[in-house]
């Protein structure tokens, strides 16, 4: 079994490392909020002191960080994973971040001896967790094949897409499929709600019909309930939707219906939901229609 390092244990790095340790790997992990870090160690991980660090004990690192600045400093910083100096050592980048950071952070581990894999994450902290979801990989599809079964001990399907960046493109096509498709079950439930329905019989009646989606089954429930506990905080998917709307920039394409989803997901933020799941879309769409109108 090989030592796997962990740059970020918050949800997503978390549910990554109990994967990891139920397939008896050992895990090292680094985090800058202690909480984090104390409840790897009672997941039976241990704990590093810095990005470096970790890198110094582990056969592979993976990133798991929320911003693009934070990935770059975990990687290239002065007290990151290059700075370890370990020939021949695997950074697997699993953090949503930008295609063009992705291809160059691997052109640059590559000038420092290290090996690179663009290899986000489809499916939530939750799925992660039930051994569920899919790597996009992207890089050289000799380092794929290498590491492919460290891949396939955390999820059951590891997917080369191509060359360093085209893995976060792929990424960014689902979570914009995401944020639409979760924005369009809000809408609907808002619709049945204000229109007098029980929104649990339509999200029952709707999940196995034509209409169903797996955002609908997913995120339906709480949109019901009114509770948002994050499997993706609405702040980290903001981050993604900007991230789509600058690759859609790059690429020449038009998203009209992402562009007004995340005007609705921004409206939800900024009244104090981005700590919850994107699900809290739905108050946004109250909040244009406060009223439940009468027969």
């Amino acid at each position: 079994m090989a030592t796997i390092g962990l740059v970020g244990v918050g949800l997503l790095g978390a549910a990554v490392a109990g994967r990891l340790l139920e397939a008896g790997h050992r895990v090292v992990g680094f985090d800058t909020a202690p909480d984090r870090v104390r409840a790897l160690l009672n997941m039976g991980g241990e704990a590093a002191t810095s990005a470096r660090a970790v890198a110094l004990a582990s056969d592979a690192v993976c990133t798991l960080l929320p911003t693009l600045a934070t990935v770059e400093a975990a990687v290239l910083g002065p007290d990151g994973v290059a700075a370890a100096r370990k020939a021949g050592q695997v950074v697997i980048q699993m953090s949503t971040i930008s295609p063009t950071l992705s291809a160059r952070l691997a052109a640059e581990s590559r000038t420092r001896g290290l090996d690179f894999l663009d290899c986000p994450v489809s499916g939530t902290s939750g799925v992660v967790a039930r051994g569920e979801g899919v790597f996009f990989v992207g890089g050289d599809r000799a380092v794929f094949e290498r590491w492919r079964p460290l891949l396939e001990a955390m999820l059951p399907r590891a997917v080369y897409i191509g060359p360093a960046g085209q893995a976060m493109v792929l990424k960014l096509v689902a979570n914009l499929l995401v944020a639409l498709h979760s924005a369009a079950a809000a809408e609907a439930l808002h619709l049945a709600r204000q229109a007098g329905l029980d929104p649990a019989l339509a999200v029952e009646v709707l999940a196995g019909s034509a209409a169903g989606s797996r955002m609908l089954e997913v995120r339906g429930p709480l949109m019901v309930r009114g509770e948002y506990p994050a499997q993706m905080k609405l702040d980290l998917f903001m981050k993604d939707l900007r991230l789509i709307q600058e690759a859609a920039t790059a690429a020449g394409a038009a998203l009209p219906l992402t562009d007004t989803a995340a005007r609705l997901y921004a409206a939800a933020a900024e009244t104090g939901h981005g700590q919850e799941d994107l699900a809290v879309v739905l108050t946004a769409l109250a909040a244009l229609s406060p009223r439940r109108r009468e027969a």
